[in-house]
Formats: C-alpha cells, sequence, structure tokens
C-alpha cells in the first residue's frame, strides 16, 4: 500500500458511519507523514481524494453544497456582548482583558480603552455634522449610507448617476454631487475604523491597528475638507493617551505623525506624484492614476546630459468624489533619485506662461541654481522629491534606478572577470588563495549568469552545469534562495505552457530535463505546483496518450514514455 493509499483509509475512517447521516469532514495533511518532504502532502491528499471519489467510497463536498442540501433545521439566540475570541465578553475591542495572539508575553493591551475612547468622540462629533449637511443633498441620508455599498461595488459613472437620481432630494449640480459623494466617504470611513482586527492582536502600532488610525484620518481629512473645522487635534489629544508597547513609537499621537500623516494624499501631492512618475515613464493625454483620471493640458520637456526639465499643466478629477483641481507642476531631474518638483493650484494662463518661459530660460541657459530659485519663486513651499511618490510606484522606480546603475556596474565585473579569470584559475589550480576582490568579480558574474539562466523560458541545462562547476571550482558563494525562488517561477511556467499544450513532446522532454537539474542543485527548488498540475494530468491527458499507445500509435508511444519519466523526476508514480 502507498502512502497516498493508506492516508486514503486514513481519511475514510473520518466519514461517517450509514447509520449516522451525512456529516462534513475537515481534512489536512502530515507533510512529514505523507510525503518525503513536506511539499508532497498535497499530493497525497490529492491522490487520496481521487481514491475515495472513483471508487464511490464517499462524496466529496464542500460546506456550500452540504447546508443547500441540509438546511438548519435549529435557532439559536446569540448572547449580546459576547464573541467567538475573547472570554471576557467583547472586552478584547475596549479593554486590557489579556487576550491576544500571544507573541510578546510582556506587552499589555491597555492602549485598547483610549483608542475606543478616541474613535467613538470622533464618531459622535462626525454623525450630527454628516446628518445636517446630507440632508440638504439627499432625501434619506441614513439609508442613502447604508446603500452606499452598492456605489463601492461598482464605481462606474453609470452606477453613481443610478444612485444620486434615487436619493438626491432636487438636481444636484456638479459641485452638490461631488460633496454628496464625500458626504458618504466620510460615513465609509468612520465605519472602516471599526474594524475588527484594529484590536485583534497586541500593539498600537501593529499594522492592523495603523489602518484603523488610517481610516479614521481620512474621516478627518474629509470633514475638514467639507465643514471647515479643526478637530484633529482634540482626536490626537485622545489617542495620544493610548501608549505603545515599543518606546520608539510612544503613543497614538506619535503613530498617527509617522504612519498616518505621511499617507494622508491631497490635490498637491497627487500632482507631484503625476509629475515626478513622469519622469520615468510615457504617460499620454490621458492617464488613469490610482483612482484618478489625469488630463493634460499642457506639457514641455528639455533635456540637457543627465538633467531633465519639465514644466506642465493638468487637470486630476477623483473617481471616487468625482471633485477635480487644475494644477500647474514643474520638475527638474539631475539624473538618478535626484528630483527637484514644484507644484501649484493653476492661476490662468498668463501666470503659467510667465512661470514657464522664465524656468525654462534659465534651464536653456544651463543655470540650474536658477532654475530652482524660480521653482522656489513660483512654487514656494510646495516642493517635492522622491520621497513624495505613492509607496508602489516608489519602488517601483527605485528599482529601475537600481537596474540602470547594476548594468553599469555588471558591465565594469565583466570586464575585470574576464581579464583575471585565467589567474583567477591558476592560482586555484595552486592552491593559492585568490584576493577577495577577484573572488567577488566571480561570484558576481556567475550569480548573474545563473540567473540569466534560469529566467529565460527554455532552459539552457549545458550552459547551466557549466555555471554550477565553475562556481564548485571557484568556491563561489551562491544566492541559494533568489536563484532557487527564479528557477522555482520558470519551471512552473513551463509546466503551465505544457498544460495548455500537452502535445508538444519537446517542451515534455525539455520539462523532465529542467526538474532533473533543479534535484541536483545545491539549493531547493519548489516542485509541489508541478507535481499537482502533473497529477491533474495524469488524470485527464494521459488516459488518451495511453489509449492511443496501446493501438500501437507511435507517438503517443514516446509521449507516454517521456510523460513517465517527468513522473518519476517528480516522483509521482504513473499507474
Amino acid at each position: 500500500m502507498n502512502r497516498g493509499e493508506d492516508f486514503a483509509d486514513r481519511l475514510l475512517e473520518a466519514f461517517t458511519d450509514a447509520q449516522d447521516g451525512p456529516r462534513l469532514v475537515h481534512v489536512a495533511t502530515d507533510g512529514e507523514t505523507y510525503g518525503h518532504h513536506h511539499r508532497y502532502g498535497d499530493m497525497a491528499l490529492a491522490y487520496a481524494l481521487h481514491h475515495i471519489e472513483s471508487n464511490g467510497l464517499a462524496k466529496i463536498t464542500n460546506y456550500g453544497e452540504y447546508l443547500e442540501a441540509h438546511p438548519p433545521i435549529h435557532e439559536v439566540r446569540l448572547i449580546e456582548n459576547t464573541s467567538w475570541s475573547c472570554a471576557h465578553g467583547i472586552e478584547r475591542w475596549r479593554g486590557n482583558c489579556g487576550c491576544n495572539s500571544g507573541g510578546h508575553s510582556g506587552w499589555n493591551q491597555e492602549w485598547r480603552a483610549p483608542l475606543r475612547e478616541a474613535l467613538d468622540w470622533l464618531w459622535d462629533t462626525l454623525a450630527p455634522l454628516y446628518e445636517g449637511s446630507a440632508k440638504t443633498l439627499l432625501n434619506d441620508p441614513w439609508k442613502a449610507r447604508n446603500d452606499y455599498i452598492d456605489v463601492i461595488l461598482d464605481r462606474s459613472p453609470e452606477n453613481v448617476e443610478r444612485f444620486l437620481s434615487k436619493y438626491a432630494n432636487r438636481e444636484l449640480s456638479q459641485e452638490e454631487k461631488s460633496t454628496a459623494l464625500k458626504l458618504l466617504e466620510l460615513q465609509r470611513h468612520a465605519m472602516l475604523m471599526y474594524t475588527s482586527c484594529g484590536w485583534f492582536f497586541d500593539e498600537l502600532s501593529g499594522i492592523e491597528t495603523v489602518q484603523v488610525i488610517q481610516y479614521a484620518g481620512r474621516a478627518i481629512q474629509l470633514s475638514q475638507q467639507l465643514f471647515g473645522n479643526h478637530i484633529e487635534d482634540e482626536f490626537l489629544d485622545l489617542l495620544a493617551q493610548a501608549k505603545s508597547n515599543l518606546p520608539e513609537h510612544g503613543d497614538g499621537r506619535l503613530i498617527y505623525e509617522k504612519f498616518v500623516k505621511p499617507a494622508q494624499v491631497d490635490w498637491e501631492h497627487l500632482g507631484a506624484h503625476y509629475a515626478i512618475s513622469s519622469q520615468f515613464e510615457e504617460y499620454g493625454e490621458h492617464t488613469a492614476l490610482d483612482a484618478y483620471e489625469v488630463d493634460v493640458d499642457d506639457s514641455h520637456s528639455l533635456e540637457s546630459g543627465r538633467t531633465r526639465l519639465t514644466v506642465g499643466r493638468a487637470r486630476f478629477t477623483s473617481n471616487i468624489t468625482q471633485e477635480s483641481a487644475s494644477l500647474t507642476f514643474g520638475v527638474l531631474h539631475f539624473g538618478d533619485h535626484n528630483i527637484n518638483c514644484g507644484v501649484r493650484e493653476f492661476q490662468g494662463d498668463e501666470a503659467y506662461q510667465t512661470l514657464n518661459e522664465e524656468i525654462r530660460e534659465a534651464y536653456n541657459k544651463s543655470d540650474l541654481p536658477e532654475v530652482l530659485r524660480l521653482m522656489d519663486k513660483h512654487f514656494g513651499g510646495s516642493t517635492y522629491s522622491l520621497r513624495t511618490l505613492f509607496r508602489d510606484e516608489q519602488h517601483k522606480i527605485l528599482n529601475q534606478i537600481v537596474d540602470s546603475t547594476l548594468t553599469e556596474a555588471e558591465t565594469a565585473y565583466r570586464h575585470i572577470y574576464a581579464t583575471q579569470n585565467p589567474l583567477i584559475y591558476f592560482m586555484t589550480d595552486l592552491g593559492i588563495p585568490a584576493p577577495k576582490t577577484f573572488l567577488s568579480t566571480a561570484e558576481f558574474y556567475i550569480n548573474t549568469d545563473l540567473w540569466r539562466a534560469f529566467s529565460a523560458d527554455t532552459l539552457d541545462v549545458e550552459r547551466i552545469k557549466a555555471l554550477m562547476e565553475e562556481a564548485k571550482t571557484l568556491r563561489t558563494e551562491l544566492d541559494a534562495p533568489g536563484l532557487g525562488y527564479t528557477l522555482t517561477h520558470t519551471l512552473e511556467a513551463m509546466m503551465d505552457r505544457f498544460v495548455t499544450a500537452p502535445e508538444d513532446v519537446a517542451l515534455l522532454s525539455d520539462l523532465a530535463s529542467a526538474v532533473e537539474l533543479a534535484l541536483s542543485l545545491p539549493f531547493e527548488v519548489i516542485l509541489w505546483k508541478l507535481q499537482n498540475l502533473y497529477f491533474d494530468m495524469l488524470r485527464t491527458t494521459y488516459p488518451e496518450y495511453q489509449m492511443k499507445a496501446q493501438q500501437q500509435d507511435e507517438s503517443a508511444g514516446e509521449w507516454v514514455t517521456r510523460f513517465a519519466t517527468l513522473g518519476d523526476k517528480l516522483s509521482v508514480k504513473v499507474v
């Protein structure tokens, strides 16, 4: 009996006897028990379920299907102020009850009560402001708030118009529509700030709790825009009573200043993000930028050496609130990550023309200090750098800069390695340690070429073997995690292609060679996805080719042989 059959028998023991009636059984695998490595656990489960289903031993189902066939027959009444995850009622969401993830025994959750009090104060402050303002625009402010979920799920202009037509108490202007949507967004974030996981873990500065504070911060931002109030200070006074377990994070006020304020976006930050990112990718006259649409009215760029100047103006429109702003921007890029950007509200054609002409004239004279002075004159304190970018775009652009720098470094390293390679080998052959600098160039060269070889659509097995031999001879340290991840990704892509084109015998042969290579390497390559896909093909595609092979079809016979070879490499038995 193989491990899959043994597991199938154990699984069957969990199913009910006939007299007990139908019931659900939750299944999990122990990879160490049912597979040579943990990654084979899924294969054991796949085999077990296939064995049970194909032999009619039980019916495979899920919770949804089971409940549909066997609806509830008893009614229960929930006890108020109780929860599944706290033995103290609902104290986990408002007090230091001791319930936590258990990862930090010395920490406390005294911060929960003041956080709850701060959010409750904010809710009580915003609710009457919302109601008073919304009832001038909407026929039922609270029902509209509840039904706003229909807009959140579908923000298409047509759906938003349907929603506003239903709840507007009169014909609304575009500005009033934006106000109504901002009011509803205010309520959305006021509810989101009570997201359960904000209290669930151990620490005030944890990502879950910071997220609920960010929701509160957005509600405050919208409130200040809508009502012109200054409630942030009073909120922060309350939030400061919540103390972090980590000295470096202090209290809720400091956490708000460190993690919430920098994440908030206003029109100028949005304009700066667009202007700076435009230095690294081409934008058309119309661009979708996260939750905004950008329409360029005018833009001019000049380049000299490694520097580039861009001056322009564009209209930015929110897809959520439909409000918009026209902004003027100027960007001076010195190369790499050195950028100076200015943004201001568009102040008319004449002012824009003056700004444009003065800054471009100074740039054409290669007077960069004058360009910076003029940017400070026209944009004042609204200057930004690469730090201003949204985090994802920041990473993307920095990766572009690093890639460019690495390309230059790679050229230099390759030149050094090519000229010093004979000497390195000679010293190694004599048993004399080569200088560390030489070995570093070899390490860079070999790891880079291995990464490229592993990234190719089709693996050059002989080239990879030669590089591995070179690494072994020179005792080169390999980037095992990075190389293993890259090769895993390539093998999975090859297997995906084979699943969609099973007739490709050449690809099947390449896969077997590639898996054999992967198993010979001195670092781990994860094969569980290939094994699962192979097992699926064993049930669906293999029988067709096996039948043709039995009918003396030579090409099918070759396919069956090669498929079995791949299965052997993947430790999956073809039966």
